[in-house]
Order: C-alpha cells, then structure tokens, then sequence
C-alpha cells in the first residue's frame, strides 16, 4: 500500500446537549423501528417465495411515513432511516455469500443504540460538527487532529451501555503509508501467564484486565441483583455501574494491544502467529474467563489491519503444527507436553527450551517455510503466508507441516 488511500474512523467523545441527546435517542429509536420492520417484510417474503431487495425496502419506508401510526419517522432525519436498510441489505449479502448468520432483530435494551449520516445528513466546517434535524454543532472533545484536508464521508453517532455518546467520522488518510522495509521477522506465541512471548525470548507481561477489576465488577453487578426487574430508575443506575466497569476494563486491554500490535508492525517485516480458534477454546470453562480477558482474537484483528496499511506481512501456521513439542534446535518431537510443563530438555540433543519461547522460535521458523536458510520471500511466494479463511471447514494453512521423525 503504497501512496495510502486508506480510510480510517476516528472516534471522539462528546457531550450532547439535552435537546440533542433527547433528538438522537429519537433517531435510534427509529432507526431500530425501520430496521426490524424491513427485515420483517423480507422475511415474510421469503417465506411465499419472494425476494425483497433495498430499492424494494426503500419504497416501503415512504410509504411508512406517510401512515397515521408511523407519522413519527418524519421527525427524524431521513439519512440514517435509510442507512439502516443500507446495513440490512448488506446483512443479507453476507448471509447469501455464507459469511455470516441470518440477519436478527434489534432489541431495544441488547442492541447497539447508533445512527449513521452521511454528507447529506451532517454538516462538518471550522472543526465544527452538526447533524441534520439540529440547531448547533455538537460539543466534540478533539481528543486528536483529523489528517490535514480530510473530509468525513460518514459520521456514526452511537451510545454505549455506560452512557458515553460517541462519534466516529469515517476519513481518507493519505498519511498511511509502508514503512520502510526490514529483514526483522519474529513469531509471537500467545498465552495466558504471559500474554505474548516472543522468538526473540522477550516476555510481555498479561495486565489481566478484568481480574484487576473483578472485585469492583463483583460488587456493582451485587448491587444490580438486589434491584427489582423491570425500567425503575433505580435499577437503571445499577446496570449503568456495571456497564462503566465494564468500559473501563475494555477500554484499558483495548489500548494495551493497540500499543503492543503497533510496536510489533513498526519493528518487523513479518510477524507469524499461530492460527487459534478461540471461539472453541472458550468452551473450556475452567480457561474461559481468562482467554477473553486476554482477548486473542482482537489482537490478531489489530495485527492484520495495521499489517495491511503499513506494507507488512501476518502470516498464520496451522494450529496443528507442534510448535511447543518441537525441539527448536534440532528438531526432535516430544512425545507429551502437558500444559504444567514450562520448561523441558530435549531428549534427542539436550537442549533445555522455555516452553513458550520455543514455541515463539518454532512458529517463527514455519513461518519461513521450515526449511534452514530459506528466505521469507520464497516462503510468501510459494503460499506459505497465505491465511486460512477463519470460517472455512476444516480449512488448513499453507504452512501446516508434517511432524518431523525423530532420529534414532
């Protein structure tokens, strides 16, 4: 990615007013309304045999806003009723294309409260942000700068479950370009008494985020319990306490590993990764709670993006490959390595190996292919660093290895 035309969303706080707060909780209320009555028709479509598109969608909503019972869609801006079925038109593609589940309906206390305008629906001039339907601009803290001369193309206002409101201006960074090259590889092996261990023997320390805050989690979702069911304000208090320690912890691991997988993409040419299925993993429910705390999978995702932008390569070894029974010296196999063992000796050239490092030095050397003195680009060329598709059945990496036979 050369001359970097690469968008990118940059998210502020800000502080609505009450007139605007009361105008976007309006909006989301709409947008969710427009949202499952669309899927709705479709739906019921499908079921005689039809197929509803968005142009059709589309025609339904002018006709819903011209009905006595749904007058109320008017008083909304138009631009983010008409991106909701925008997104439910792509909901559906995803689901047709098999990349994603059927399209489900939003609830007004699970789903995410957000709208999204685009040029026609904001007006962005001087460092000053108002949307459609609004007198003023809203009060953003400019918490960073937008790249010199950007223009937003889409604005996304959103409220999370603590209250925070949100806006995320979607703009074209020509700043992003590849950094310069480097011969540096390293593999990163992830754990849980050490987030990250690199082929390099470094160890990076895991924060345990939400053990840090457990006990404060612990006592706010106590005091939640004790509140009677139901839309009292007293129990709206008490889940929006638990949703603030819950932003708080999000917040701080979110920040670590963008400080971590930035680090990585600046020093290395290639970063190889093993590649987990989490989703699997966390049905061991004695690990569970740990290995979200650590939060593999976003890490990976911020690898894989930042890779992209700035000229690098993630390259994924098959989760198959033995990469802690793999003696990183000589190749030999351990026959068992039970997760208590942390540190071993090779039996067939009397190498002692840290679990975790030999793991790291195993994935990095799979990363070149396996083969001694084989470069990094022969082993791109050859298709060793193309990642298998997380979804795909039984899907296998290129560089999934046969285990080598031990010597006699």
């Amino acid at each position: 990615m050369g001359t970097g035309r690469v968008k990118r969303a940059f998210k502020y706080r800000f502080y609505p007013t009450v007139a605007q707060a009361a105008e976007l909780s309006r909006t989301f209320g709409c947008v969710r309304k427009v949202y499952n009555m669309a899927l709705a028709a479709r739906t019921e479509a499908w079921a005689r045999g039809e197929r509803v598109n968005y142009s059709q969608t589309s025609a339904m909503l002018t006709v819903w806003k011209k009905t006595e019972a749904l007058a109320f869609l008017n008083e909304v801006s138009s631009v983010p009723l008409q991106q909701a079925l925008r997104h439910l038109q792509a909901g559906f593609a995803n689901f047709f294309g098999k990349r994603a589940k059927y399209p489900r309906f939003k609830s007004r206390k699970r789903s995410r409260r957000s709208a999204e305008y685009t040029t026609s629906g904001f007006r962005f001039r001087d460092g000053r942000l108002t949307l459609a339907k609004m007198s003023g601009p809203l009060d953003v803290v400019w918490s960073r700068p937008l790249p010199e001369g950007a223009a937003p193309s889409t604005v996304t206002v959103s409220q999370d479950a603590a209250g925070r409101w949100f806006v995320s201006m979607l703009c074209e960074d020509a700043s992003v370009r590849s950094l310069p090259a480097t011969d540096a590889v390293v593999g990163v092996d992830v754990g849980l008494d050490h987030l990250l261990t690199l082929s390099t023997g470094e160890k990076i320390a895991n924060p345990r985020h939400e053990r840090r805050d457990r006990a404060r989690l612990a006592r706010a979702q106590r005091a939640l319990s004790r509140k009677a069911r139901g839309d009292g304000a007293n129990r709206c208090k008490a889940r929006r306490k638990v949703a603030r320690v819950h932003a708080r912890i999000a917040d701080r691991r979110r920040d670590h590993l963008h400080k971590l997988s930035t680090r990585l993409v600046r020093e290395n040419q290639a970063i190889v990764i093993e590649d987990l299925t989490v989703r699997n993993m966390v049905k061991n429910h004695t690990l569970a709670r740990a290995i979200s705390d650590a939060s593999w999978s976003e890490f990976r995702s911020l690898l894989e993006y930042k890779a992209a932008w700035y000229g690098r390569d993630v390259i994924a070894v098959d989760r198959f490959f033995p990469s802690s029974k793999l003696c990183s010296a000589c190749g030999s196999l351990a026959r068992a390595m039970p997760l208590h063992v942390r540190e071993w000796t090779c039996a067939g050239c009397g190498a002692s190996h840290d679990r975790d490092v030999n793991a790291a030095r195993n994935l990095k050397a799979a990363g070149h292919g396996g083969t001694p003195g084989r470069s990094l680009g022969e082993a791109l060329v050859c298709g060793a660093g193309v990642r298998p598709q997380r979804r795909t059945p039984g899907g296998q990496s290129a560089t999934k290895q046969k285990t080598p036979r031990r010597e006699p």
